[in-house]
């Protein structure tokens, strides 16, 4: 698992330009699944064949970043948004574009609080000239990848959002021996811009049962949210967030499924954010959903944390929600 999340996190991939980090996770399913497709928005659709009913899993494959807006006499890039980014957390990193330019992002002097609009990237260019060299308007840049271990089973980094729950769904695809179940393994697009891309594949797979895997919030790092949620307490099975009131009769089942083959779960009630769930539920004719979220502090940053046992006891519910469900 681990190398598996250096090899996914190691390609940026912001929203709308995810063609890299599908072409790496293409590599990764390919034994496994029986038809994979791409869709007109660019998610990718993994399917196990069933004659039984439609499971649709749903990771994100985007992250946040920034796009080129403007480059001025002196080469500094000014950028726009794409995603929750936190001009603070962002401040003072280093970023790194989609053709590999490695700059650091600076907000203008000055400023008490900083924000995205009044921050650039130096790439280390003199002049306008340099600069267009290396960089085009319309490139994105994002916060440079990286993951390491702190101490035990966790580890640290950028961008397990949503990298971790791919990872997850591809673990889980070859733990799937035998089911009826009819499973789509989706990894969308443009989530962290409004959950895009699992509108048009929801209408597609028209599924049964939508299960989104995403991170979640903690309830006890310093500046985070109070919530029933820590890292380290095991996977979750998510009840509501801001997006979605999940089917209480799946939140059940999952719950039935965990304990009877000891996976340890936590119950989530996140009250903000929210995940792919919210579009799977009210696509088409609608689907009944939940998701199961990895614990982690710090999201949108560059140092966001999580714990192993956690990832690992979602995939073990993953792959035991795709045969018993």
């Amino acid at each position: 698992m681990l190398e598996l999340l250096k090899r996914l996190m190691n390609v940026p991939s912001v929203s709308g330009r995810e063609d890299k980090i599908r072409e790496a996770i293409v590599r990764e399913v390919e034994p496994y699944a029986d038809e994979i497709s791409c869709d007109p928005v660019g998610n990718l659709i993994v399917r196990k064949k069933g004659t039984g009913k439609k499971i649709m899993f749903c990771a994100h494959m985007d992250e946040i970043g920034f796009f080129a807006t403007y480059i001025d006499d002196e080469g500094l890039i000014k950028v726009n948004a794409i995603g929750g980014i936190s001009a603070l957390a962002a401040a003072y990193t280093e970023v790194v574009s989609e053709n590999g330019v490695r700059g650091v992002i600076i907000p203008e002097c000055g400023k008490e609080m900083p924000k995205v609009e009044n921050m650039y990237i130096d790439i280390g260019a003199k002049t306008k000239k340099q600069a267009q060299r290396r960089v085009k308007v319309g490139d994105f840049f994002v916060c440079a990848p990286s993951i390491r271990r702190l101490s035990g089973t966790r580890y640290v980094g950028r961008p397990f959002d949503d990298r971790v729950g791919c990872a997850i769904m591809i673990e889980a695809l070859k733990k799937v021996k035998e089911t009826e179940n009819d499973l789509y393994f989706v990894f969308s697009t443009q989530e962290e811009v409004g959950a895009r891309g699992s509108k048009p594949a929801s209408y597609s797979v028209a599924p049964d049962i939508g299960i989104a895997i995403d991170v979640t919030g903690t309830g006890d790092k310093p500046g985070s949210a109070k919530m029933a949620v820590k890292l380290g307490g095991g996977c979750t099975v998510k009840i509501k967030d801001s997006g979605v009131i999940c089917s209480p009769e799946l939140v059940k089942q999952m719950r039935e499924i965990a304990e009877e083959n000891k996976v340890k779960y936590q119950n989530e009630v996140l009250i903000y954010g929210g995940t792919d769930a919210s579009s799977i539920q009210v696509a088409g004719k609608g689907a009944r959903v939940s998701a199961i979220s990895v614990p982690t502090a710090f999201i949108h940053t560059g140092v966001e944390m999580v714990d192993m046992f956690d990832v690992n006891e979602a995939v073990k519910l993953t792959a035991l929600l795709a045969e018993k469900l």
